[in-house]
This record gives structure tokens, sequence and C-alpha cells, in this order.
């Protein structure tokens, strides 16, 4: 593999100096230099999934800037993913490496400004999104629930797919009782089916900051959570998917929630009654987890519904949530 890409490279810049200053026939012996890629997770990267125009964009996060992938292949002439969805579903991690590298030099027009960026959820188009509940025993215990002996599954759909910078309507006509839940999202690069714990890990492409809004109302009308839990806009993500080779302990990051400002929720992510291995392990022993899917693990303790009644003051129109997990990034969001 690492000869293939010295091989790659050397051609790849060969026709680049050829299309500079041959026209159309450089930019053909630069197409012609282009390998087929294997499937291929990304690797090294902070990535952002953005809105542009009527559809979507990928971004890498960088010292100069967020690299617009988009923008490079044009400049280049080189393939690569459209979005987020399209990098891990059909595999270009291999696709978007070798852009950044031919890219190296690249004008400063190909790096936004990240306070210009309109942040896109950090996938679309999951075929599933995995839920977790009672995940943390101290969350069990404030809102009395006896500890799982297993992992409690549960499920969303993409209409509750939010971003970073985004906003929540709040469906008052239908529930009063709205709560935060900030949660370590899992992002899948490769079909997992019938995991082992010792392998699980390996079918990661990344992390991710989530937020698992929920109508506590709507939620304990019986004993399905799906109605409190998936309305419009009720699972926010972002703002960055950071690869799995840069998180090397999942199960030993540092999450919070506050909310206008106060802190609401601290913990760690060592504290899952099932940890991340186990999750997946858990979950693909009967699912086909597919490249692209997404695995909410769970909240920690500090939510609304476990406090005592006479202090649960339920989230409203107007508040500003900020949720973050250690080196993956502040998700934030607004609630009208």
């Amino acid at each position: 593999m690492i000869g293939h890409r010295r091989d790659f490279l050397k051609a790849g810049a060969a026709g680049l100096t050829a299309a500079s200053v041959g026209g159309a026939a450089g930019i053909h012996q630069a197409r012609a230099a282009m390998p087929d890629h294997p499937f291929e997770m990304p690797h090294n990267m902070t990535l952002l999934n953005m809105r542009k125009g009527n559809g979507y964009g990928l971004g890498v996060k960088t010292e100069r800037g967020i690299f617009d992938v988009k923008a490079a292949a044009e400049l280049y002439h080189f393939p690569a993913p459209a979005d987020m969805d399209d990098l891990l579903q059909n595999g270009r991690g291999g696709m978007l490496s070798d852009l950044m590298t031919a890219a190296a030099d690249a004008p400063d027009t190909l790096y936004l400004n990240e306070a210009d960026v309109a942040h896109a959820p950090i996938v679309t188009r999951p075929e599933k999104i995995l839920m977790m509940g009672f995940n943390y025993g101290l969350h069990a215990l404030e809102v009395g629930v006896e500890l799982p002996p297993a992992p409690t599954l549960f499920n969303k759909y993409n209409n509750s797919l939010n971003h970073h910078g985004g906003t929540i309507k709040l469906p008052t006509h239908a529930a009063t009782n709205f709560d935060y839940e900030v949660e370590l999202v899992i992002v899948f690069g490769r079909e997992c089916y019938n995991a082992s714990e010792e392998d699980a890990l390996d079918y990661v492409a990344g992390y991710c900051t989530g937020n698992d809004f929920s109508a506590r109302d709507l939620q304990n009308l019986t004993s399905q959570f799906m109605i409190g839990k998936t309305a419009d806009g009720f699972a926010p993500l972002g703002p960055y998917l950071v690869t799995s080779d840069l998180v090397p302990d999942p199960n030993n990051l540092r999450l919070e929630t506050r909310v206008n400002g106060e802190q609401r929720q601290d913990s760690n992510t060592n504290d899952m009654l099932f940890n991340c291995r186990q999750l997946i392990s858990f979950a693909s022993k009967t699912i086909t987890i597919k490249p692209g899917d997404i695995f909410f693990t769970g909240t920690p303790p500090g939510v609304i519904f476990g406090m005592p009644p006479e202090r649960q003051v339920w989230l409203k129109p107007g508040d500003e949530i900020a949720c973050s997990l250690e080196g993956l990034g502040e998700l934030r969001f607004s609630l009208v």
C-alpha cells in the first residue's frame, strides 16, 4: 500500500505540473495517473460536514483553516468524496488523503474561516441511528431505574438529525418537559456484524459530540421511548468527526453540558456501565451496522429529569445549550 501511494504521488505531481502548463492535455494526464482506491476509512483527520448551497460538502480542520474538499477537487481535477456520507459509506478515506497530499501547497482560497462555515449534521443519511439508555450508573439511579443487565437499546430517525450552531423548534403544542443529554457518539466506517469486543473498535471511523434531546412527558407516556426522542432536530451532532486513530481511548473522555452558561453535566466516559467495545459487540450480534451509521452511547447524571420535582425547570425557547467531549469539540445549539 505504501509503495502504491508513492507511485500515485509521483504520477499525480507530474500530472498536476503538466496541467499547470499544458491546459487540457495536462489535466488529462493527471486524471490518467489516478488509481482506483480500495475501500478505506479516513485517518488522522478532524472532519466537518458543511452546508453548501442546496447540498453538503466536506471540510478538514487544519492549521490554515477549514480545507474545502470540493473546491480543491475542482481546482486539481482530482476525485474526492462529496460529503461525509459519501466518504464513510463508500470508503473514500484514501481518496481524501491523496487529494490533501497533492494539495499540500494549495492557495489560501481553498481554506475557509471556520467562523464562516455553515455546519451540517456530521452525517445526514445514516441507515441506522442506534441509542443507548441508562449507560451511566448514577444517571440510572437519579431517574429511579435499576441498573440494566444488558445494554438498553432504542433508536432515532434521520428527521431528528441536527447540527452545530443549529436550532431545535420545540414542539410545545405536544410537550413541555424538554431535557438535554450530552453523549459520546460513535460513527462507523466499516460494515460490522457479530463483532467481538476485542475487534469492535476496528469498525469505527471516528467519534463526535452529540445530544440525545428529549421530551420527558412524551417519553414517559408509555414504556417505549420513541415518541419523546424522535422529534425533528432532537439529535444534534458536531461540530467535528475526529477519526478514531486520534482518540486512543473513547472510554476516558470528559463530557459536559452547559445551559445558558451554567454547568449541568460533568462526567467521564470511563463511568459507562457498558463501554464502547461492549456496546458495538452487543448490537452487532443481531444488527448489521453499516458505514455511516451512528451510535449514541448514553448520558451521564445531571439531567433535569433526575432532579427533585421542585428543582425541575424544563428547557424553553431562548435557552442556549453547549455540550462538549474532550478532544472532540463543543456542540452548541439553541431552542426556539
